[in-house]
């Protein structure tokens, strides 16, 4: 029909791009129920959801979709992709939009948190040698002030533990007290576990980021400490 558009004519790039690199993306399969956006926690930031996303996304209105800062806020929860009755991937999609922003031009904070992962080893840039002596200042306070944990250890770098444990790296900077429940219950199970000191912060920015090299080298290097330099065969990721 004269003046109406057809979708066969609309450039989708965008669209075809995000197809080959998540093959079970199942973009053509929506019908707009809006289950997605009912549970997302995003939902109405900077005037977008989960449906409107992936409507402009078929549209092919490419750079709306990646200009919009609505893929920062997106939680990366998932939980439009679990209720939806065909199974969409659009945590997936998001992460794709938020890796074609220049790497520059991304969010300072995530940005600024995945390169300091990237040096130090954590998001806050704490060197290890302070993260080591809070993690012992804090078991002392707890042994000194806390009837019936006289015998509770935190180890860092204990070689032949069963168990590594990473940590939210802006407890021990901010927060130094929030750390003890955890190292209670350890105490308590009788768990043979120990810190790492090489990439021990346990929130990884640079995923978030969509720096897949950044997310895969300090993974790398997280899994190596522990398995050949620790000899651990579990992990605890507190995040």
């Amino acid at each position: 029909m004269d003046g109406m558009i057809q979708l066969d004519d609309m450039d989708c790039e965008f669209k075809e791009e995000i197809l080959s690199r998540v093959p079970g993306a199942n973009l053509d399969l929506c019908f707009t129920c809006g289950t997605c956006t009912g549970g997302c926690p995003a939902s109405e930031q900077f005037g977008m959801d989960p449906r409107k996303f992936l409507r402009m996304l078929l549209l092919g209105m490419d750079d709306e979709v990646k200009q919009s800062p609505w893929a920062w806020v997106c939680t990366m929860c998932a939980r439009c992709k679990t209720v939806c009755p065909m199974e969409i991937d659009i945590p997936k999609m998001i992460y794709n939009v938020r890796g074609s922003w220049p790497r520059e031009k991304r969010p300072k904070g995530i940005l600024g948190s995945c390169d300091q992962h990237i040096r130090t080893g954590n998001a806050m840039g704490v060197p290890s040698e302070d993260f080591a002596w809070t993690v012992e200042d804090v078991a002392e306070e707890i042994r000194n002030e806390h009837p019936g944990f006289e015998n509770l250890q935190a180890s860092v770098d204990r070689v032949g533990a069963v168990m590594a444990l990473n940590q939210n790296s802006r407890e021990p900077v901010t927060e130094p007290d929030e750390m003890g429940p955890l190292l209670k219950i350890l105490h308590i199970a009788g768990v043979d576990w120990t810190y790492p000191t090489v990439m021990w912060g346990g929130e990884n920015y640079c995923m978030f980021l969509a720096d897949d090299e950044g997310w895969r080298y300090i993974t790398e290097e997280f899994v190596y400490h522990i398995e050949h330099n620790l000899g651990c065969k579990v992990v605890i990721n507190t995040e």
